[in-house]
């Protein structure tokens, strides 16, 4: 049986625990995610997709359930052990591009690795190029990130987002901000990029049309997965 790539059971997510403004924003979730699978995920706003997304890319932690990432239970890791989990497993893609502006294409997509210090620059430099080739940027991989459309700018998130060749990248209304040719462009790349190297998706969007080209949906309600 394969191990999914993501896994949840009973997660729950509370605020103000103990206070008369307590609230419970996600409720009992269960979730996985199999290798190779490209994921939707739709709802209202203020559903709990976000806070779901929060807790998946381990940047918070649930307030009960277990969140497993290829099988690594992630509960009672503490910070450094999440810090590298997340680096080394999954990759990032938001609505907001989150590129630094005066930095160029590439250097925005060595930053990952460069961070993580655990690559030589001559091979920084090179992966970096390399997955520039790939969405499509090799022209332009030295021009400034703030001088290039939205449509580019995202394709450059992405690159950034495989940087350390993630196994699960989370994509937050990734075409959100785009024009229907760019945000077609975009899922587009990112369906070929799942293709290719087996890379799993989970996406959220508001965009039906998009989401009927995934492999799966799920919706969320006040915090719920619905069928």
């Amino acid at each position: 049986m394969v191990e999914p790539v993501l896994r949840l059971e009973g997660v729950t997510r509370s605020y103000n625990i103990g206070q008369p403004s307590a609230i419970e924003v996600l409720h009992a979730i269960d979730l996985h995610l199999d290798p190779g699978e490209f994921l939707a995920l739709m709802g209202p706003s203020g559903s709990g997709k976000s806070t779901l997304l929060n807790l998946v890319g381990l940047l918070d932690r649930p307030t009960s359930g277990e969140i497993w990432i290829n099988g690594t239970a992630t509960t009672h890791l503490d910070d450094a052990e999440l810090t590298r989990l997340r680096g080394h497993t999954i990759g990032f893609v938001f609505q907001e591009h989150h590129l630094i502006s005066a930095f160029s294409a590439i250097e925005n997509v060595m930053m990952p690795m460069v961070v993580d210090r655990s690559f030589e620059t001559a091979e920084i430099r090179a992966r970096a190029s390399e997955l520039l080739a790939r969405v499509g940027l090799t022209k332009v991989a030295n021009h400034a990130a703030m001088a290039m459309s939205g449509g580019e700018q995202q394709r450059v998130a992405i690159a950034r987002a495989l940087a350390m060749a993630p196994d699960l990248v989370l994509a937050d209304e990734p075409t959100g901000n785009l024009d229907s040719k760019s945000a077609d462009s975009v899922f587009a790349l990112m369906r070929e990029v799942n293709r290719d190297s087996g890379t799993s998706f989970l996406i959220v969007t508001h965009n039906l049309e998009l989401a009927q080209r995934c492999d799966r949906i799920i919706d969320m309600i006040d915090g719920r997965l619905v069928k």
